[in-house]
């Protein structure tokens, strides 16, 4: 639990570090939105298209090597981005990191499962998640502190160091797949068809949208703000406010999932999204910095009830397969929706293409609804 903890801390803070570093290679680079949102897609294309084959690798090697090795390649990202000069260096330099940081959530997602059963996997998996917007909070906001002092390209090189001291941690800390229990009693036949089966793309498919619009949001939020007037340390804070946010929604999302169930938490949590994108939009500066933590609890509280789900409608032999499936779609459309969005942004502007962003959230509430349903029906069928 400890070495995924750690590894997820390390790799989402290194994702999220990219939000902060976008508006300085915009500016060095003279990139439009759209550019700004395929450098961002790159490394997102990179982390989701290694997702699957991720888990093979942890099978034959080990979870501990593998999680190290790409925390090594996701840290190396930094120096070699430091290192080129030009947009087509800089995107090389992405898509090595992107690769690096692919074997994270597959494997260490699979070594908490593994570890905890039946309802307490939701919330294990809830504090794996947790760990990780800790990281969101506390890499972004050190690199805006670090990038006040130094020129970015010697902040780089500090990046790099950390991911070498956790890479060291991760291999010492990660037991052999032999040590981690297996799940009490017998697997259930029909887990991974019929409802179940159901269930898990209708999982999937919120997931996705989940994902792709909180890139979305967070891809455009550092322009948002630059409107109204912040500066990069005011950047960097506002998205240590989001993941702060983000961090208490992922904890307490997943016990509440528990107690609501998954249907009234995704509804709440995605309904206040979308009123509370719509509320920042016309706020002066200091009134958005003040709701962006309650914008991160609802942006980022769904995915600790989406992922502690999966579990329950797969079993454990194809646990380490289903949340690579799981991440590689919800991954895959974190690196489109930049994209997407950026098009968007660079046709009618930021404002509307955030108007975008939350319509697109929306979307989610009617495939609960489906999803609520086939989860009762596989019950009924146990």
């Amino acid at each position: 639990m400890a070495s995924a903890c750690g590894a997820h801390a390390v790799h989402d803070g290194y994702t999220d570090v990219l939000y902060v570093m976008l508006p300085l290679w915009q500016a060095e680079l003279g990139l439009g939105y759209a550019a700004v949102g395929a450098l961002r897609s790159l490394y997102s294309g990179a982390m989701a298209l290694f997702q699957i084959p991720a888990g093979g690798l942890a099978d034959r090697f080990g979870a501990g090597l593998v999680l190290a090795v790409g925390t090594v390649l996701a840290a190396a990202a930094f120096p070699l981005a430091a290192l080129g000069h030009g947009f087509v260096p800089l995107a090389l330099a992405l898509a090595v990191g992107g690769i690096g940081a692919s074997v994270q959530h597959p494997i260490a997602s699979a070594v908490v499962a593994r570890a905890y059963h039946g309802i307490r996997s939701r919330a294990a998996l809830g504090t794996y998640n947790f760990a990780g917007d800790v990281g969101k909070m506390a890499l972004p906001a050190a690199t805006a502190l670090l990038l006040a002092v130094l020129p970015w390209r010697t902040a780089m090189w500090a990046l790099f160091g950390l991911g070498i001291v956790a890479a060291i941690a991760i291999l010492a800390a990660t037991p052999p797949a032999s040590a981690a229990g297996a799940a009490p009693g017998k697997e259930r036949a029909h887990a991974a068809g019929g409802p179940a089966r159901g269930g898990f793309r209708l999982l999937l498919a919120i997931g996705v949208i989940d994902t792709g619009t909180r890139s979305g949001f967070l891809t455009f939020l550092p322009f948002l703000l630059q409107a109204k007037g912040a500066e990069l340390p005011t950047i960097g804070l506002a998205l240590t406010l989001v993941f702060a946010g983000g961090a208490a929604g992922k904890l307490v999302c997943a016990h509440l999932g528990q107690r609501l169930g998954v249907l009234r938490t995704v509804l709440l949590t995605e309904g206040l999204t979308a009123v509370a994108i719509l509320a920042l939009l016309p706020l002066p500066l200091e009134a958005g910095l003040a709701i962006l933590p309650l914008i991160g609890v609802a942006l980022n509280g769904t995915s600790s009830v989406l992922y502690g789900t999966v579990p329950e409608l797969v079993p454990e032999s194809r646990r380490t397969r289903a949340f690579g499936v799981f991440y590689t779609g919800t991954i895959g459309a974190g690196a489109l929706s930049p994209i997407v969005y950026g098009l968007l942004g660079d046709a009618v502007g930021v404002d509307r293409a955030m108007l975008a962003v939350a319509a697109m959230v929306l979307t989610t509430l009617p495939l609960a609804l489906l999803l609520n349903r086939a989860m009762s029906r596989h019950i009924a069928e146990e």
